[in-house]
């Protein structure tokens, strides 16, 4: 089955940085575009990036130029690269797919920055 597992959440420092990293399985990775998404408490989960098969980035206003998404298609592997991190970045981190015609999602990796 389809299973994707996050890691590298912790907590950080203001203007520090952290890298995520999303394993998958029980899909040819090469074919499928991935996203990262966001939740924080009692807020709607949110699109921060993705990247397309081909490896095109594309990023929400609030991470442009301090987030980078890529992919490892040796790896199986999606990567979250956030640089320059604020408050308002504290969130649970997913990975994300389709699948089918059907969402998929990770089960979650905490990010929390602090002054």
């Amino acid at each position: 089955q389809v299973r994707l597992v996050e890691s590298g959440g912790n907590v950080v420092r203001i203007g520090g940085s952290l890298t995520l990293w999303c394993e998958v399985s029980g899909l040819s990775f090469r074919d499928y575009d991935f996203a990262w998404y966001r939740q924080a408490p009692e807020q709607t989960r949110e699109l921060v990036a993705s990247v397309t098969v081909r490896g095109t980035p594309k990023y929400a206003v609030s991470v442009n130029g301090r987030f980078t998404i890529s992919r490892d298609n040796t790896e199986n592997t999606v990567y979250l690269r956030m640089n320059s991190l604020v408050p308002e970045d504290t969130a649970t981190y997913y990975c994300h797919t389709e699948f089918a015609r059907s969402p998929y999602w990770g089960q979650g990796t905490r990010v929390t920055v602090t002054s």
